[in-house]
């Protein structure tokens, strides 16, 4: 297939004809993408014979496909695109960035939208802007347009928009965010903090595995046996072990995984001093998340520090994951998990029975997205008990 040129006459330019541009025009001007790829598809055949088109010529051959599949609005809004047209966002210190609907989509993710919900608010405020060939647009302004929309939506509605006011004014305040995300091996909380860690772009992560591997290279096994093991088997590094084959009390236990735990909370109160020393937001996950940590926390009115449990209530669901992860990553040895699943999964009704006396939040993880939102929903309560409670306030 030749290549076809196009031709803008204004600047004398011209560039490759290229389909997937015209798709995305088309889409702005608000046809679905499977219309615009047919539309655009008919075009490009009816091109085969040229070699070089005018843009006006061009956009002449789409009105005149437009005028017999869409409606006027359609037709309106692919008018009013004469010309390349960007929207930026002014952020709150001058710097001007592409507006993005990726990026804005993800944003009301985080307030508990579904994605087909904050896909459908997304198109809506896009039009709102291309209709009106708003070039350029502040982020406390689109904060503003945002509000408005959610509140007056019947699907959606005040309670949505309060929670979009809440967080909004805790991103404005450039405050730390605080991570714990606790629970046994197998339950999801590498996946859960990488989640996170993603969609709110917070850059420093750390697990409890890690530092439990940097204190083993600096406490020998001979001077530190519990610390050489698994949480579910740090019992068998503890005197008065016993004998072989008998069933591990829960005692024992427990014994055995707070005794690693409390060597850890050393590093983990370091991990998380530092990073409210440097104002930072920070996700730290594992095992050893335990509410004693919590209370070593010297008390930082700035900083949002968010415990979470995470849990699996089905056995079966909970071997598959630990199943899964051994295949998906050889490394992470699934099967010795599998033969300690016992002990897995009595220390998981310990993690569980502890954080529910502690009132830290027990979130169950049965698909990613919906604990993803759930988890935003207990932060934005958390933020919301000392919120003003007035747009005015978010958006000044």
């Amino acid at each position: 297939m030749a290549k076809i040129l196009v031709e803008d006459q204004e600047d004398n330019t011209r560039v490759p004809f290229l389909r997937g541009i015209l798709i995305r025009s088309l889409q702005d001007a608000g046809l679905p993408f499977d219309s615009a790829y047919d539309l655009a598809t008919e075009i490009r055949h009816e091109l085969d014979d040229a070699s070089l088109i005018t843009t006006d010529a061009l956009r002449q051959r789409v009105l005149k496909q437009l005028k017999t599949r869409s409606g006027q609005d359609v037709i309106t809004r692919y008018e009013k695109q004469k010309k390349t047209f960007a929207i930026q966002i002014e952020q709150r210190d001058g710097q001007l960035n592409q507006f993005s609907r990726l990026e804005y989509q993800q944003c009301l993710e985080t307030v508990g939208l579904s994605s087909e919900e904050a896909m459908d608010v997304v198109t809506t405020v896009y039009k709102h802007l291309v209709d009106r060939r708003i070039e350029i647009m502040t982020s406390r302004r689109l904060g503003e347009l945002t509000y408005r929309y959610l509140r007056q939506s019947n699907e959606l509605g005040p309670a949505v928009a309060h929670r979009w006011l809440v967080w909004r004014d805790f991103v404005n305040s450039g405050r730390p965010l605080i991570f714990l995300i606790g629970g046994t091996a197998g339950c999801g909380k590498s996946t859960i903090a990488t989640t996170l860690a993603n969609r709110l772009d917070i850059v420093r992560t750390q697990s409890t595995d890690m530092l439990r591997e940097v204190m083993r290279i600096m406490m020998p096994r001979e001077l530190m046996p519990v610390l050489h093991t698994s949480s579910f088997t740090a019992w068998s590094a503890l005197p008065g072990i016993p004998e072989s084959g008998a069933e591990v009390s829960d005692t024992l236990l427990v014994n055995g995984y707070r005794s690693q735990a409390d060597l850890l909370a050393v590093a983990i109160e370091a991990v998380i001093q530092r990073a409210l020393r440097e104002r930072v937001s920070l996700i730290l996950e594992g095992v050893h998340i335990h509410p004693a940590v919590l209370e070593k926390l010297v008390k930082n009115n700035d900083a949002i520090v968010m415990p979470v449990m995470l849990g699996v209530l089905k056995r079966k669901q909970l071997q598959r994951r630990i199943r899964g992860r051994g295949t998906a990553a050889p490394q992470r040895r699934g099967d010795r998990y599998l033969q300690h699943f016992d002990e897995i999964w009595r220390l998981q009704s310990y993690l569980l029975s502890e954080a529910d006396q502690a009132n830290i939040p027990i979130v169950i993880n049965t698909e990613r997205d919906k604990v993803f939102r759930e988890i935003m929903r207990i932060t934005i309560e958390t933020l919301a008990k000392d919120f003003d409670n007035t747009p005015q306030a978010v958006f000044a």
